[in-house]
């Protein structure tokens, strides 16, 4: 090597560029809708926990305006066997799964839309889509990753303007 040639080292101590999929603005948008699903999903997810412990534990399910065959009595909010024991009652058991169920595709969708819009890779996607099916991880999970884009927003200012 000569000594005219270029001195690369201030090269190598530049940060990288990075690039976003969106905005600053999108990307605090998108992880707004990702925060508020993540503790519904978090929160539902522990109801249906409760759930699967009282139906396969006890045999039991949680109806809403039902009445017991086997004494006659009517209740608002109330555990019971499942049929033949209970009629004219809502099972807020099967409630909840169905309501997990889909709360966990808004999880989804949210996790999809803040994953595209940082351009993480496949594998931060299904870590954070792991969130809502293990109880506690979304929660977790939540703050970490809003902690995260935080300090990307704030260490990559350049990349704010797109449009």
């Amino acid at each position: 090597m000569t000594d005219n040639a270029p001195d690369r080292s201030a090269a190598t101590q530049r940060p990288a560029k990075r690039r976003f999929a969106g905005t600053h603005t999108q990307i605090r948008s998108a992880l707004t809708f990702y925060k508020i699903t993540s503790y519904i999903t978090g929160t539902m997810l522990l109801l249906l926990c409760a759930e699967m412990v009282l139906r396969y534990g006890f045999n039991l399910f949680l109806f809403a305006n039902a009445t017991n065959t086997l004494t006659g009595e009517t209740f608002a909010l109330g555990l019971a066997q499942a049929e033949p024991s209970v009629i004219e009652g809502v099972n807020l058991s099967i409630a909840v799964l169905v309501a997990h169920g889909w709360l966990y595709v808004l999880y989804l969708i949210a996790d999809f839309r803040l994953w595209s819009l940082m351009r993480w890779p496949f594998t931060k996607f299904v870590l954070i889509a792991l969130g809502g099916v293990i109880p506690f991880l979304s929660i977790i999970l939540e703050r970490k990753i809003h902690r995260e884009v935080e300090q990307d927003l704030a260490a990559h200012p350049e990349a704010a303007k797109r449009y």
